[in-house]
């Protein structure tokens, strides 16, 4: 079963126990709402909260990636650590609406900053052959964390939010530990010509094309955050539903991504990426046909599986597209059009949802789907040519 992880470097299995590290410091966001009511923030402050969190999101990954190829992966994952955990801190404290809004957009951003880095940093360590097996474990290991701080999380909540905050700092911390101690970084082409900014990736049509497939993809990935909760509500059922629908998930990948990582390793990568999509989006307009915690459970099920087979897959192909001079904004561009459609799933999709009706949220997920599928196997043998062209040179 990690038949596909076996043999891969130090520093990509470093990378895998620091992202479980980081990951089950990840406790406050999810309880952001509740803190800031706590705080006697509500309504239109807490939007203006929220909203520069998101808003963070858009704007750490480009930093990351320019930061990654100008100054290396190694200090670009210290600053982004380091700031963060500041940032946590200053959330705690903040007197009021304006300092809490700066401070979480100081915190989405610095920390979105670290995974161009660390996604740069393991495609300089891993073949292009081995790329999709080193991304494929670096999720599992978010997915470990993530899994472990859902329980941790209400548990420190009711003992008090302190806790969260406490728990995020020194995981954050404990992280940039292991960066800046166990973490080797090779040495790193330098291309000026290409100059420090985006310029390398925009000139690229081809990547372009396959990160606006991928980000459709993403979007309606991305609607499982907001579609079950929303549709789990209208059915009269209670939130701890959508918390056991939140656990089929988080058990079903972390039991089963090695499994399916190392049966799907000897396939095409683009046709299972293509599959997964078309998995993935048809769980999430299945949510629209459940009435009872049976026919969710189905549909997270379906979700899910798609979910485990598309893993590692973008980020490597993503990957073997970049020069290596130009990885850090590669990855950063992917990792901000994953921002961009998460933003988007949670604006749109609320939008669409309320404003126009479930049925169209469902149907929009469907086709956007299957199109963005058709779109990637379309786009394959065009990229087959240039990996195949790159590799040979």
């Amino acid at each position: 079963m990690f038949s596909t992880f076996r043999g891969l470097p130090p520093t990509v299995w470093t990378v895998f126990a620091g992202s479980i590290v980081n990951r089950i410091g990840y406790l406050v966001t999810p309880f952001l709402v509740f803190f800031l009511a706590d705080r006697g923030v509500t309504g239109a402050g807490a939007s203006y909260v929220l909203g520069a969190l998101g808003a963070g999101n858009l704007l750490g990954p480009a930093l990351g990636g320019v930061l990654a190829d100008r100054f290396g992966r190694r200090p670009t994952m210290l600053l982004g650590l380091t700031a963060a955990s500041t940032a946590q801190g200053a959330l705690f404290v903040a007197p009021g609406v304006v300092t809490m809004a700066a401070a979480a957009l100081l915190l989405s951003a610095a920390g979105a900053v670290v995974a161009p880095a660390a996604y740069a940093l393991m495609a300089d360590t891993v073949d292009a052959g081995r790329r999709r097996g080193a991304y494929a474990l670096f999720g599992w290991g978010v997915n470990i964390g993530t899994a472990v701080a859902g329980v941790l999380g209400g548990f420190l909540a009711e003992r008090g939010y302190w806790l969260l905050f406490a728990v995020d700092i020194g995981s954050m911390l404990v992280y940039a530990a292991i960066v800046a101690t166990r973490l080797a970084e090779p040495p790193r082409t330098v291309k000026a010509a290409d100059g420090a900014g985006y310029g390398v990736v925009l000139r690229d049509r081809l990547a372009l094309l396959l990160l606006a497939v991928l980000g459709a993809q993403l979007f309606v990935y991305s609607l499982t955050e907001v579609a079950l909760p929303l549709a789990v509500r209208d059915s009269g059922l209670s939130p701890a539903v959508y918390g056991a629908m939140a656990a089929v998930n988080a058990v079903l990948v972390v039991a089963l991504q090695p499994l399916a990582t190392a049966r799907l390793a000897g396939l095409p990568q683009l046709p299972v990426q293509a599959a997964g999509g078309v998995l993935v989006a048809a769980g999430v307009a299945l949510t629209g046909l459940a009435d009872g915690v049976v026919g969710y459970a189905l549909s997270v099920v379906v979700w899910s599986v798609g979910e485990l087979v598309v893993a590692g897959i973008a980020a490597a192909v993503v990957a073997n597209l970049a020069p290596a001079h130009a990885r850090g904004r590669y990855q950063g561009a992917y990792s901000w059009v994953w921002g961009t459609a998460r933003f988007a799933a949670l604006t749109l999709g609320v939008a669409v949802y309320t404003g126009l009706s479930p049925a169209a949220l469902w149907w929009t997920a469907l086709t956007v789907g299957l199109a963005a599928s058709a779109s990637l196997l379309s786009l394959t043998p065009r990229i087959t040519t240039r990996l195949t062209h790159d590799l040979a040179a």
